[in-house]
C-alpha cells in the first residue's frame, strides 16, 4: 500500500474519493475532526447514561442482535473483496460522523483492518435493506470481538487466528456499538458505489465498440447529427451523438457513399438508447453521492442539541430505486449490443454471413451471438425491480423493506454479464471490419483494433470461441475508455 493515508474526516466522500483510495491501494486514517466529533459524542452518551436510566433503544435496550446466527455455507455466497474493503471504508466514515456514539477504538480498529488488509468474511444474504443491512454488517463487525472469519493478506482463516497474527485483542462492544455496527446502508451503497464506477465505465465502452461496429456495418453518420439532439435535448443523448462524430473523424469508411437510406434502430438509435441510460446513471450517482454523506444507523445522536433520536437512516429506498434503475438501464445497453452483433453476423451489405473468412464447414461467429443472446435475456429476467417487493420482519415492527440488498447484488450481475455483451460485439466488430479493407475506420477507432489484436487474433477457420471470447473480454476489463 501506498505510505500516505487519505483522512477520512466529517464532510463525507465523494464518490471519486471512494474510487482513489480502493484502487490506489491507499491506506485510511481519521481526520483530525473526526477524532474530535467521534470522541464527543461518545462522552455525550455516556455521560447521559450515567445521569438517566430512561430507556434507549439498543443503548440499554436489547436489540435484534444476529451476532448468534449463523446460516448455512452452502447456501450463501462469498461477497467480493472490493466490495468488503468498500464496506470497511463506508462503515468508518458512517461514525466518523459523530453522530453514531462509538468508542474511539471501536473506529480504529476498523481503520486498522482495512490497513492489514484484514477483510471480514462477508455473506451476499441476509439483508432485507430495512433495518441496515443486518447479517452483512453483523460478518463484517464480528471480527472485531474474535469471531467469524477474515481474509488476511488473501489467506482465510478464523479472526481469532488474524488477531493474534497482528497481535491484537479482541474488543469489548459498550452501549449502542453493537446497533451503530448492525445498522446502515453500506452493504447496499458499497454495492452502489462500484456499480456506478463500473457503469460510467461500461457507458463509455458502450459508445466506443457501437462507433466500430457502426463502421464495420457500413452504417451512416446523419443520426449523429447535432441539429437532431438540439431539439431532443435529453443530455445523455446529445453526449453520446458527440462521442460518435469524434471517434469516426477521419474514417473513410463512415464517408463512403451509402447504398442504403436508413440504418436499423440498434445503429440509428444509439444517441436516444445509450443517452437514455447515461442519464439513468447520472441519476444514480446523485443518489450514491448523497448516501456516501449520510449517517445511517441508528438511534442518531446529537450531541449538540442534547437528544437521541430513534428514527429510519438505516432504510434502504433511496438506494433500491436507484439499483433497480441502474440495472434497467445496464440492460438496455446489452440489449441494443447484442442486436448489433446480431446484424454484423447477418450477411448483410457485403458481410460475409456469421463472418467466416473462409466459407464451407465453417460456423464463425454463430455461438458467440447465441452467448451474448442467452446473457442479455438473463439479465431481462433479472431486472425485475426488487424495491417493489417487501415483507414482514421483526414480528411486524420492521413492516416494510426496501430490498436493496437484493438489487444490489442482481444489478451486480447484469453489470458483468453487459460487460461480456460488449466484449461480444467487439470480437465481432472487429472481425468484420477485416471484411471492409482497404477502406479503413477512423485512426482512433483503426487504434482500438489494432491493441485488440495483439490479444485476439482474426479468426480464419473454426476454432474453440471460448479463448478468443475470455481474451476479448480480458481487454474489455482492461483499456482504457478516457
Amino acid at each position: 500500500m501506498s505510505t500516505t493515508h487519505h483522512p477520512i474526516g466529517t464532510v463525507g466522500l465523494e464518490l471519486a474519493e471512494l474510487a482513489h483510495i480502493l484502487n490506489s491501494g491507499t491506506p485510511i486514517t481519521l481526520a483530525p475532526d473526526a477524532i474530535a466529533a467521534i470522541k464527543r459524542s461518545h462522552a455525550y452518551l455516556s455521560n447521559k447514561l450515567k445521569q438517566s436510566d430512561a430507556p434507549i433503544y439498543g443503548v440499554n435496550t436489547g436489540f435484534g442482535s444476529l451476532y448468534d446466527r449463523s446460516i448455512a455455507k452452502k447456501d450463501l455466497a462469498q461477497v467480493p473483496a472490493e466490495i468488503v474493503r468498500a464496506m470497511l471504508v463506508l462503515k468508518v466514515q458512517n461514525m466518523a460522523f459523530g453522530h453514531s456514539a462509538v468508542a474511539p477504538a471501536t473506529v480504529q480498529r476498523m481503520v486498522d483492518m482495512y490497513n492489514a488488509d484484514m477483510l471480514p468474511v462477508v455473506y451476499e444474504r441476509g439483508s432485507l435493506g430495512a433495518s441496515g443491512d443486518l447479517a452483512p454488517l453483523a460478518h463484517l463487525s464480528l471480527p472485531l470481538l474474535g469471531l467469524g472469519e477474515v481474509m488476511l493478506a488473501g489467506k482465510r482463516m478464523s479472526s481469532a487466528q488474524a488477531l493474534k497474527k497482528l497481535g491484537w485483542k479482541p474488543l469489548e462492544l459498550g452501549p449502542k456499538e453493537g446497533l451503530a455496527l448492525l445498522n446502515g446502508t453500506q452493504f447496499m451503497n458499497a454495492f452502489a458505489a462500484l456499480l456506478t464506477l463500473k457503469a460510467n465505465r461500461l457507458a463509455a465502452l458502450a459508445d466506443i465498440i457501437g462507433a466500430l461496429s457502426l463502421d464495420a456495418f457500413d452504417g451512416r453518420i446523419e443520426p449523429f447529427h447535432p441539429s437532431v439532439h438540439a431539439v431532443r435535448p435529453h443530455p445523455g443523448q446529445a453526449v453520446v451523438a458527440g462521442h460518435f462524430r469524434e471517434l469516426l473523424k477521419g474514417s473513410e469508411l463512415i464517408k463512403r457513399k451509402k447504398a442504403h437510406v436508413q440504418d436499423p434502430y440498434s445503429f440509428r438509435c444509439i444517441p436516444q438508447v445509450h443517452g437514455a441510460s447515461r442519464d439513468a446513471i447520472a441519476y444514480v450517482e446523485r443518489v450514491v453521492e448523497r448516501e456516501l454523506e449520510s449517517v445511517t444507523d441508528n438511534p442518531t445522536v446529537f450531541d449538540d442539541e442534547d437528544l437521541i433520536i430513534s428514527a429510519g437512516n438505516f432504510h434502504g429506498q433511496p438506494l433500491a430505486l436507484a439499483l433497480d434503475f441502474l440495472a434497467i438501464a445496464l440492460a438496455e445497453l446489452g440489449s441494443i449490443s447484442e442486436r448489433r452483433t446480431y446484424k454484423l453476423i447477418s450477411g448483410q451489405r457485403g458481410l460475409p454471413a456469421f463472418l467466416v473468412a473462409e466459407p464451407g464447414l465453417n460456423s464463425g461467429f454463430m455461438i458467440p451471438q447465441y452467448t451474448a443472446a442467452s446473457l442479455v435475456s438473463a439479465n431481462k429476467q433479472r431486472c425485475m425491480p426488487n424495491s417493489v417487493d417487501t415483507i414482514d420482519s421483526s414480528n411486524g415492527q420492521e413492516d416494510h423493506v426496501s430490498m436493496g440488498a437484493a438489487a444490489a447484488i442482481k444489478t451486480w450481475q447484469v453489470a458483468a454479464d453487459v460487460e461480456r455483451i460488449l466484449a461480444i460485439e467487439l470480437f465481432a466488430a472487429a472481425q468484420a471490419i477485416e471484411f471492409r479493407r482497404p477502406l479503413s475506420s477512423s485512426p482512433k477507432l483503426a487504434s482500438l483494433v489494432a491493441a485488440f489484436r495483439e490479444q485476439v487474433p482474426f479468426v480464419r477457420t473454426d476454432v474453440v470461441m471460448h479463448e478468443p471470447m475470455e481474451a476479448a473480454l480480458a481487454f474489455v476489463r482492461t483499456v482504457p475508455v478516457n
